[in-house]
């Protein structure tokens, strides 16, 4: 098997160079991300039978859209931050390595994905109070502030209104919007694990309250969010986005293919 995985160096605390190194031990071809650099287009260009990421949740959807796009199996790689979708699928967040063998000592999944209109997502987009805090984070982080989440979070918090939304043409009043890929584990504010990745329903949730335990859930296959002014702020698998509205979103059940290493399983 020909293996290609693109490598996102300022992901996460770093270490690239262990990975590369490893991933040379195992006959995988590496690329490392240079700023400017288009992701998709390296992915497409990749002369591959299996494409890979090593990177945050932000940067798996691109390739693993490519990889769906072209009918070949995709590897993540955990080497960011959170890394819910490698959580979720059962790797080792902590050990980046070992999830290389999914290239050579294979195991494949079909996992559902979702879209967002035409954007990809593996996790969730949320909509309201979380995507403007991550928006802030950025802003901050930019900047080399070291206090950036705090400081996100206090703005946030000063913003005292929801958003005015629809949903399939209902009024939905929240200051929290998030759209799954499948169903999540929730407490307040907090987002859990996922039990499948490949149960073919989208959940929708908003929080009764700010400071409740208490969360509105619906389950669809597919769902329309619109809002007035034609553009909502997001956040897609926590990447700061604006997308245009109205939002359509659908679910693609068992349209991913996905290596893991056999020993993970």
């Amino acid at each position: 098997m020909t293996g290609f995985l693109i490598v996102n160096p300022s992901s996460g605390n770093g270490g690239a160079t262990e990975l590369l190194a490893a991933a040379k031990d195992r006959g995988i071809t590496t690329h490392v991300l240079r700023t400017g650099e288009d992701l998709i287009e390296l992915a497409r260009n990749a002369d591959a039978d299996a494409i890979g990421m090593a990177g945050g949740d932000g940067s798996l959807a691109p390739v693993a859209g490519v990889a769906l796009e072209r009918g070949l199996p995709f590897v993540c790689i955990p080497f960011g931050t959170r890394n819910h979708f490698a959580r979720d699928l059962g790797l080792d967040r902590d050990d980046p390595i070992s999830a290389l063998d999914a290239f050579v000592d294979r195991a494949e999944l079909t996992v559902d994905v979702g879209r967002a209109n035409d954007r990809l997502f593996l996790n969730n987009v949320s909509l309201g109070l979380y995507a403007r805090l991550v928006r802030r984070r950025e802003h901050h982080r930019r900047r080399r502030d070291a206090l950036a989440r705090l400081r996100a979070l206090a703005a946030v918090v000063r913003e005292p209104h929801g958003i005015g939304l629809t949903v399939d043409g209902e009024p939905l009043h929240a200051r929290v919007v998030l759209v799954a890929n499948n169903a999540y584990e929730l407490s307040v504010l907090s987002i859990g694990g996922r039990e499948r990745l490949d149960a073919g329903r989208l959940h929708l949730y908003a929080p009764a309250g700010l400071l409740r335990g208490d969360w509105v859930e619906r389950g669809f296959s597919s769902l329309t969010i619109d809002a007035r002014g034609g553009r909502v702020p997001a956040a897609v698998d926590g990447e700061p986005d604006v997308l245009e509205t109205p939002i359509r979103f659908r679910i693609e059940p068992r349209a991913l293919r996905v290596l893991v290493a056999k020993a993970s399983q």
